[in-house]
């Protein structure tokens, strides 16, 4: 018996990547009508909005489809998860940190195909004081930087993560970071914690290289104090991975992590501001099921 095609809910930030959204969501639309995929087009006032437009589809037997960036990818799966509601991934945003890890094309007909032909398989979500996101929260020297990212008018694209990082490292001062890694606790002095879920976050920044999206647990990396000229001139390995080889840089492997600073820090996931420190992200194995490239 052939099988039932798939019934999908576009959700869409219109805002995303600039506007990018809305022009990847007319192609989009025109590659499901040619495919002979139901369709319905659902815009988003508000991650929480996103939230309950996902529980929708869920309700309704529709794949809930994140049409923007990596915030709005992580918010929707967040509200499938543990729950019969499947995941799918439109690129729309600056990074598409998640479709690049999994191997969802960016361009919008490609992205169609996975949604037609894909696979569903669980995937792992982390949360941050219980809100979920799937690709990498961070704090310290990211706060600011995303930060500065997301109040840029004049940088588009990729590029205003590279601008954004230049403009924070010019003001920043060390932090003092507390961590309990699954009731191991450190004392960290340096420029950021990152609890990864995933490999990527910053439009192909590699700083969690070998973070898996099915093994349950957080990679959590940390980046001691050294001087910014040092830090500047290693920041190119991280789209490669290759800075996990620096002394400054450590990794370590739980299911839960909780953060404190010796100042004040928004945490960001994937772009968006999740939590404020202190703060505990957890991993939650298999979570949510994700339409994926065979």
């Amino acid at each position: 018996m052939a099988a039932v095609p798939r019934r999908i809910a576009l959700i869409v930030n219109p805002v995303a990547g600039g506007g990018r959204a809305d022009r990847v969501l007319r192609d989009a639309r025109a590659a499901l009508e040619a495919r002979g995929l139901a369709s319905r087009v659902a815009r988003t006032t508000s991650l929480e909005h996103a939230r309950s437009l996902a529980r929708e589809a869920a309700a309704a037997g529709e794949v809930a489809a994140a049409l923007g960036g990596d915030g709005l990818v992580g918010a929707v799966a967040g509200a499938l998860r543990g729950g019969d509601g499947v995941l799918g991934v439109v690129p729309g945003g600056r990074g598409n940190d998640f479709a690049r890890v999994v191997g969802i094309p960016v361009d919008p007909a490609g992205a169609v195909e996975v949604l037609a032909t894909g696979v569903e398989r669980p995937v792992d979500l982390a949360e941050v004081d219980g809100r979920g996101f799937l690709c990498i929260a961070s704090c310290g020297f990211d706060s600011d930087a995303n930060r500065i990212a997301n109040e840029a008018k004049l940088v588009r694209g990729n590029l205003v993560y590279l601008y954004a990082a230049l403009r924070a490292l010019a003001a920043w001062h060390p932090a003092t970071f507390e961590l309990d890694v699954d009731g191991r606790r450190e004392t960290v002095r340096g420029y950021t914690v990152a609890a990864a879920n995933s490999k990527a976050y910053g439009g192909g920044m590699f700083v969690a290289p070998d973070a898996e999206l099915d093994d349950g647990l957080l990679d959590i990396v940390t980046i001691a104090d050294v001087r910014r000229l040092r830090f500047l001139a290693q920041l190119p390995k991280v789209f490669s991975g290759r800075h996990v080889a620096n002394p400054e840089v450590t990794v370590r492997r739980g299911r839960e992590v909780r953060i404190s600073a010796d100042r004040p820090f928004t945490v960001f996931a994937d772009g968006d501001p999740i939590a404020e420190l202190p703060a505990t992200v957890r991993a939650l194995p298999g979570a949510v099921r994700a339409i994926l490239p065979r």
